[in-house]
């Protein structure tokens, strides 16, 4: 289908990989299209007309509506703190039981039940684990299933965070009463058991305690260097602990050095499960070429070699083992020549890959699943994305002639490049392609009407937000009170006024959707939970 922006047909594929491809002005016109091939079910957008001086003026603000307080408790109420409150509960229950003598099981196996916490807590955030349930449930209930066995899957695996942390934090709780115990006995246990106890659990308290929303965001080099180190740390020392607990035996106050004793207790293979969940995704670690593309100042697109199935992120850095950023992938398929990423400029990793651009980067071989990896579940969807979530968002869109696409930008066709662009052009067709360049005309659009109208056109069953925080709130918001199902982006610790204040820091427009807030730039990469081990 020719594009109504350029009477030429778009330029060779190479051209494009390259980053040579030349630039049309008007790639936002480009879901215009002949009406006589479009069914009259399919939302059409028409061509971009420059607006006049009259008609950019921004109208007055819109009274904003109120949100039910049922919608905002439900928001925040999601699938992972329902998780966590879940996990966190039940061991809460047993570990009070264990403290009070109404549990022998536990009691006796106090480490046990500390280490099989921590071990699903880990496994939970395993890249290979993860994507043996995306693969499961994608390949078990894709398409046929009821629509409400589908969300409630997507639902569950994009917030298994809450049992990591629910996890986590209950191993931390089952360890302190295990070193209890080991104190209140002091006269029965070798002072090197209590010693080793106490260090131990000062290093998975530490570990704990740097995962916590406040110091993520706040601190987030911070978090990541002691949720990482000081957790490796902490997993030798459990294996010390562990050990020495094993071969001991108070009762005779003797040391059992039989390695058959060690392997037949349950803590052992804990510790080893927890070991191995941690080292998989290193062996993937690998130091491999990349060519970056800077159309813009504001972005780097990072080009790798061999293609990938859509929905995943990847994480890269310039070290083998430190400062890992995780990022959106975008390809055409498995079989493509190449897949990228797109890097909006952040902070100093990524302001370094625009201003030193690097030809090597290190990245994790193994990528992890996101929601977006769940799109095969439904029958047809709409992605809606505001700046550079394009990364996260646009895979899926290529490699699916069933998800409909709304980009919100500024400016995309310059701030994004050729290779970008020209991968929108070749694969989406324009009766499923709605972009909106806020520049152009003359500010950020009605959203929700938008979606509404594309929801029901489209026969959408789920629509996936990659957008601001602010942007995603409002978005969930609408489509809640509308009955659409939704899924966004995951935030935590961060409020309206919290970004709105950033904003007023930075003299920037909280703008909401729009994809220029800069306050975004700021929280797309703090606000979402990652694994660091």
């Amino acid at each position: 289908m020719s594009l109504v922006a350029s009477e030429s047909t778009s330029p060779p594929y190479d051209a494009a990989e390259k980053g040579t491809l030349e630039v049309h002005a008007g790639l936002a016109n480009a879901t215009a299209l002949d009406e006589k091939r479009v069914d009259s079910s399919v939302v059409v957008t028409t061509e971009v007309v420059p607006p006049s001086k009259e008609a950019a003026a921004k109208p007055p603000p819109a009274k904003k509506k109120k949100v039910s307080k049922r919608i905002l408790w439900n928001l925040w109420f999601n699938t992972y703190r329902k998780l966590f409150t879940f996990v966190f509960t039940l061991n809460m229950v047993g570990l009070f039981l264990a403290a009070s003598g109404h549990f022998p099981y536990a009691v006796k196996w106090t480490g046990a039940m500390a280490l099989g916490n921590l071990n699903f807590a880990i496994l939970m955030r395993n890249e290979l684990f993860g994507r043996f349930l995306y693969l499961f449930v994608n390949t078990c209930f894709a398409k046929w299933a009821p629509l409400w066995w589908r969300l409630g899957c997507t639902s569950v695996l994009q917030h298994l965070g809450g049992i990591h942390s629910g996890c986590a934090l209950s191993g931390v709780g089952w360890l302190i009463l295990k070193v209890v115990n080991n104190f209140r006995h002091h006269s029965i246990n070798h002072d090197a058991i209590l010693v080793i106890g106490t260090v131990t659990n000062l290093a998975v308290i530490i570990s704990a305690l740097s995962a916590f929303p406040w110091v993520r965001n706040n601190h987030h080099n911070v978090f990541e260097r002691h949720h990482r180190f000081v957790g490796w740390i902490g997993l030798i020392l459990t294996w010390v602990f562990t050990i020495l607990g094993d071969s001991y035996n108070p009762d005779t106050r003797m040391w059992n050095l039989s390695g058959g004793h060690v392997l037949r207790q349950q803590d052992f293979w804990f510790a080893m499960g927890m070991t191995t969940f941690i080292i998989i995704p290193w062996l993937c670690v690998r130091e491999v070429p990349v060519d970056i593309e800077l159309p813009s100042p504001k972005v780097a697109v990072v080009r790798f070699e061999r293609g990938m199935q859509q929905g995943l992120l990847g994480r890269i850095s310039r070290t083998s083992i430190m400062e890992y950023h995780a990022f959106g992938i975008i390809s055409e398929g498995k079989h493509a020549k190449y897949h990228y990423m797109i890097c909006g400029v952040q902070g100093d990793f990524t302001r370094g890959l625009v201003n030193d651009p690097p030809r090597t980067l290190w990245t994790r071989q193994l990528k992890f699943a996101g929601v977006s990896n769940t799109s095969t579940l439904y029958k047809r969807g709409i992605r809606i994305c505001t700046g550079t979530g394009i990364g996260a968002a646009l895979s899926t869109c290529l490699q699916s002639p069933h998800w409909y696409l709304i980009w919100i930008g500024s400016d995309q066709e310059k701030t994004f490049g050729p290779t970008i662009n020209g991968l929108i052009r070749r694969h989406i067709e324009p009766e499923r392609l709605l972009l909106w360049d806020s520049k152009l005309r003359g500010g950020r659009p009605d959203t929700m009407k938008i979606l509404k109208e594309t929801y029901h056109s489209w026969n959408a069953e789920v629509v996936f937000i990659t957008s601001n925080y602010i942007g995603n709130s409002e978005i969930m918001q609408g489509c809640k009170e509308a009955g659409i199902p939704v899924f966004g982006t995951l935030w935590d610790f961060v409020s309206h006024s919290a970004c709105a204040r950033l904003c007023w820091v930075l003299k920037a427009d909280c703008c909401q959707v729009s994809a220029r807030c800069e306050a975004r730039a700021l929280y797309a990469r703090r606000f979402v939970s990652f694994p660091v081990f």
